[in-house]
């Protein structure tokens, strides 16, 4: 049935096509039309074409002279000639030769090809080709349906005859109506505007935790305690190193810093003749290697040290110093932070311990607890300062004094020697690559607190090269 029923409707399709053009030749013939004329076979490859009952093709100097009016067909799109057809429509036609472009105009039509490009601008709007225009012998061919679309040909592929169809018949647009005077409308509460749609954020830049090492050279540090009065160090070092890490949501940080000082301490006299004990020698046995017999304080003496609890020496035997010949002396300074950031970039509140170890007069390693803010440098910048402040508010070791009958009830005896202690450093980082130029300023200040002999003071600029991972 359903076979039956396609065959009548071709049927019916093919016969009323035939009866249309039958009656339309008749027609033409009635009212004096030119019949149609063939003018031949077209070139190979192309098609012919009918424009308005004309043969229009192999001979172009019937119609337009220089014109080549047949089609041509490609990738299954047939392509005819843009400037004879739009002519023949009454437009006019403009070719731009450095852009390639063809503008088609007439009152209330505009179409604008460009060739090799698989569009087509009718009245302003752009619209897809399945085909992009091109040039063929000397003419720019365009897809038939640019011809239909712009304006308002019919076209139509004849497959069984290889012809192409088309008319088109020139209309006259009305003028329009009169616009009768707008009725005032009433006056309507404005439409509040729909909220913005929010965008998305941009994404987070990558987070950079820190990791480094670095050894630095102290640029002659100066040295004031109860060995030097100002001397300058030599052969010092620092070594330094830090990570941050992400933990529970904070970042945090451990740091670590090792202080290394080498100075010297002066005197002026060697070994003295005096009694021990007497007033004016030293009030500890000679077996020590750095106590030595010798009258203190001898003016302008360097060698005369103040003693570990000078108060008690003093009211033992009436001596609050000893003498010590010349040395050169060592500390060494060592602290760690465990720190949470509280602000960028890279500034920590933490907490410190240190110790401070010594190579002289039987000094105890002191230690302590301490808290302070870090900044660490910015070695993914190529340029970044950084630098700590930490308070010790007690820093303290056991201090023995010499076995010495000369020491009455302090021999041997075991004292607390403490201090208060700033520490601090300000410094600058060059990065190069996985490395970077190490260089500022850096200090330590001790206050004597329990038996400690004197206040300290170290601190000079330093200078190194650090790595960063």
């Amino acid at each position: 049935m359903n076979a039956l029923a396609r065959a009548a409707r071709g049927w019916l399709a093919a016969t009323t096509f035939a009866a249309g053009a039958l009656l339309f030749g008749v027609a033409a013939n009635a009212q004096g039309q030119e019949p149609l004329t063939d003018f031949g076979t077209p070139p190979a490859g192309e098609i012919p074409i009918i424009f308005n009952d004309h043969h229009v093709y192999a001979r172009p100097s019937h119609l337009k002279q220089g014109r080549t009016l047949t089609a041509i067909v490609r990738r299954g799109t047939i392509l005819v000639p843009l400037r004879s057809m739009f002519e023949q429509t009454g437009a006019s036609v403009s070719y731009d030769a450095s852009t390639r472009t063809v503008d088609v105009s007439k009152p209330g039509a505009d179409v604008k090809v460009t060739v090799g490009k698989a569009w087509v601008v009718v009245n302003g709007q752009e619209r897809p080709l399945d085909v992009p225009p091109e040039i063929y012998e000397g003419s720019v061919v365009v897809p038939l349906r640019v011809l239909s679309e712009g304006m308002g040909a019919y076209v139509q592929w004849v497959p069984e005859k290889h012809l192409v169809v088309i008319r088109y018949v020139e209309t006259v647009p009305e003028a329009p109506p009169a616009t009768p005077a707008p009725t005032p409308r009433p006056t309507q509460a404005p439409t509040a505007a729909p909220p913005p749609k929010p965008t998305a954020p941009p994404p987070a830049p990558k987070k950079v935790y820190e990791h480094y090492v670095a050894g630095d050279y102290l640029v002659s540090p100066k040295v004031y305690n109860e060995l030097s009065a100002g001397n300058t160090g030599h052969s010092s070092f620092e070594v330094k190193g830090a990570v941050e890490f992400p933990l529970f949501g904070p970042t945090w940080e451990v740091s670590a810093n090792w202080r290394h000082y080498l100075y010297p301490h002066d005197s002026a006299l060697g070994v003295g003749g005096c009694a021990p004990g007497t007033v004016g020698c030293n009030t500890v046995v000679s077996g020590d290697p750095h106590y030595q017999r010798g009258i203190c304080p001898a003016p302008g003496d360097p060698g005369c040290v103040t003693t570990v609890g000078s108060s008690l020496t003093a009211a033992q035997s009436g001596l609050g110093q000893i003498y010590v010949s010349a040395f050169n002396a060592v500390e060494n300074d060592v602290d760690t932070h465990f720190g949470i950031k509280v602000a960028s970039p890279r500034i920590y509140l933490a907490v410190g311990a240190l110790f401070r170890a010594y190579n002289y007069l039987g000094y105890p390693t002191i230690g302590g607890v301490g808290f302070g803010l870090e900044k660490l440098p910015d070695l993914d910048q190529p340029f970044s300062i950084y630098g700590s402040a930490f308070y010790y508010p007690h820093v303290s070791g056991k201090y023995t004094y010499p076995t010495s009958s000369l020491l009455g009830s302090l021999s041997g005896l075991q004292v607390t020697m403490a201090y208060s202690e700033w520490k601090y450093e300000l410094g600058g980082a060059a990065t190069f690559g996985p490395a970077f130029l190490d260089f500022g300023y850096q200090g330590s200040h001790l206050t004597a607190k329990d038996n400690a002999p004197a206040s300290v003071g170290i601190s000079g600029p330093y200078v190194g090269l650090g790595l960063h991972f």
